[in-house]
């Protein structure tokens, strides 16, 4: 009988001793950003852009900054110029958004190309 409660025992004890699996959990679903183009109009003056682009529809200050818009077609190009932190120097672009009328992003290059077509 001593042996026969020694193997149990023994067989209880190996049974907690081995790694526990962890249930499975819900499968993680992807995040998708947005699409991130670059531009060639980053680093522009104002100047620069208007000779590329022609006049803009929209020019709207916003503290140091400026939003220019353009559009032509479906696409609508915004162009956000600051000055250098640096001081000094004229607003250059620092960053451009391209989007469709309905609001869902469009690639820069085409929309670029349709505004400078107009």
């Amino acid at each position: 009988m001593r042996f026969a409660f020694i193997a149990v025992a023994a067989g209880l004890l190996a049974a907690c001793a081995s790694d526990p699996k962890p249930a499975p959990g819900p499968s993680a679903t992807p995040v998708t950003a947005a699409p991130h183009y670059s531009s060639d109009l980053i680093g522009m003056s104002a100047g620069e852009l208007g000779q590329r682009l022609g006049q803009p529809r929209l020019e709207v200050r916003e503290g140091d900054g400026t939003k220019v818009q353009y559009g032509a077609g479906d696409c609508v190009l915004d162009a956000y110029l600051y000055p250098p932190t640096s001081g000094g120097g004229a607003a250059r672009v620092t960053h451009v958004d391209t989007r469709n009328r309905e609001g869902r992003s469009a690639p820069q290059s085409a929309c670029i190309a349709a505004i400078e077509r107009r």
